[in-house]
């Protein structure tokens, strides 16, 4: 029987297609710019190393119907290219060179002076390639008296003061589930990388790009700083679920299930109290000023709550929507990728994957109507694409291919691309999306 059509990718779209980013990334603070960068369309060829790849490769859940790569790489590399290469040998470092030389962005996360050792650093490049636009991602700067410090997620929210201001005043502070210090350290990384690409375009000249996670976590803090520099007496303490600016801000409860609202004005509070029936504080003059909100959060609080449990969370949500006061069901993460509004926005689909079968996509949040974001395509098996970017990108003979193999430049990852199953046939096959399948 043929083979399902084949791997070709799909013409190139997207408002970055003709470019060219050579990816040194791995975890997330890195390799998710890089994904914004391929979403918008632009050929990214991430660099591992042969015997293990990108160390996200192994974090789990491992899938193992996806040869043992774990979900959490899946995410943050889709749209890219696997080249593995052993920088440590002299062939190596040569071939990212040439590699590097026709390149329009280079996006590196290494420890600090990792990329000059290897003679790939900015100054090292930039004398041969000015229009080389060069992004360091690091924990705390490439130059000062801390750029030597190893750092991750976790620690920037501690040292920065985002964790205390998570969580409850009677307990220490709580960093975030998710990894915010290194997503939104790639989406600094992501919009540097466009200035300096909208610049080149003007001046015709590359540049550095450097963001780091202490800083990026300094800017996640949001306005609190702004707040503490303003006023010596002013605290940002921890408030859980509610708002020190506003009330009622937080979590209530319907008979079955909890809702957050956000009652941000005195509008959307008088909307509230009146859809619950209660007039008489909805006309407060106590009340329908911010500071007297605050002062009786308590009472607020419990005339809500009553009233939420005489019914279901489904009848309350329906109502507030009507009444235009800003609210939402408080969800899992399962429920939240089973909900209507993520139906709505097309955000979960399938696509194929390499090794078999079909995986579950978080498509970008960003749409473009005139230049499309790029198709969906699965994270790259490690080493997938080495041959064909040496033959197709750098123009190597198969000769030359097999000496640099021998050498152990390749590790033992050196393989073609495998054949894709059809997007559609894949979708097909996935119980989520068919539910004949689950029946």
């Amino acid at each position: 029987m043929a083979q399902p059509a084949a791997a070709a990718r799909a013409e190139p779209r997207g408002p970055l297609r003709g470019m060219r980013v050579i990816d040194f990334t791995h975890f997330v603070a890195g390799p998710y710019a890089t994904l914004l960068l391929a979403d918008l369309g632009a050929d990214v060829i991430k660099i591992e190393n042969p015997r293990r790849g990108d160390e996200f490769r192994h974090y789990p859940p491992a899938m193992d119907q996806l040869g043992g790569e774990g979900a959490p790489f899946l995410w943050v590399n889709r749209n890219k290219k696997s080249v593995a290469v052993d920088m440590k040998t002299p062939q190596g470092q040569q071939l990212l060179r040439e590699l590097i030389r026709d390149a329009d962005i280079l996006v590196e996360n290494f420890s600090t002076g990792v990329m000059e050792r290897f003679d790939l650093g900015y100054e090292q490049l930039a004398k041969d390639h000015p229009r080389l636009i060069y992004c360091s991602v690091s924990a705390y700067g490439r130059s000062g008296p801390f750029a030597d410090r190893v750092g991750f997620d976790p620690i920037v929210q501690a040292e920065s003061g985002f964790m205390s201001l998570n969580g409850y005043p009677d307990r220490e502070g709580v960093r975030t589930g998710a990894s915010v210090m290194d997503i939104g350290t790639s989406m600094m990384a992501a919009n540097g990388i466009l200035a300096a690409v909208i610049e080149r375009q003007r001046s015709g000249q590359g540049q550095r790009v450097e963001t780091s996670l202490y800083a990026s976590a300094m800017t996640m803090v949001g306005y609190s700083p702004l707040q503490v520099m303003s006023d010596a007496s002013w605290t940002a303490g921890r408030h859980g679920n509610g708002s020190p600016d506003t009330a009622p801000t937080g979590v209530f409860h319907a008979s079955d299930g909890p809702i957050y609202i956000a009652c941000t004005g005195t509008e959307i509070y008088q909307r509230l109290f009146r859809l619950i029936g209660r007039e008489d504080m909805a006309d407060d003059p106590e009340l329908t000023i911010k500071a007297g909100r605050l002062k009786h959060r308590d009472r607020l609080f419990e005339a809500v709550n009553a009233a939420f449990a005489t019914n279901t969370r489904d009848h309350w949500l329906a109502r507030l929507r009507h009444a235009r006061v800003p609210a939402g069901a408080v969800r899992t993460v399962a429920e939240a990728l089973r909900s209507p509004e993520t139906e709505a926005l097309g955000i979960v689909s399938h696509i194929p994957h390499p090794a078999g079968g079909s995986i579950a996509n978080i498509r970008s949040s960003v749409t473009l109507e005139k230049t499309p974001m790029a198709e969906p395509v699965a994270a790259p098996l490690l080493g997938a694409h080495t041959r064909e970017v040496l033959q197709d990108v750098l123009g190597y003979s198969e000769e030359r291919i097999q000496a640099l193999k021998a050498e152990g430049v390749f590790g033992e990852r050196l393989t073609d691309a495998p054949v894709l199953e059809t997007r559609e046939a894949a979708m097909l096959r996935c119980p989520f999306l068919n539910p004949q399948l689950s029946s």
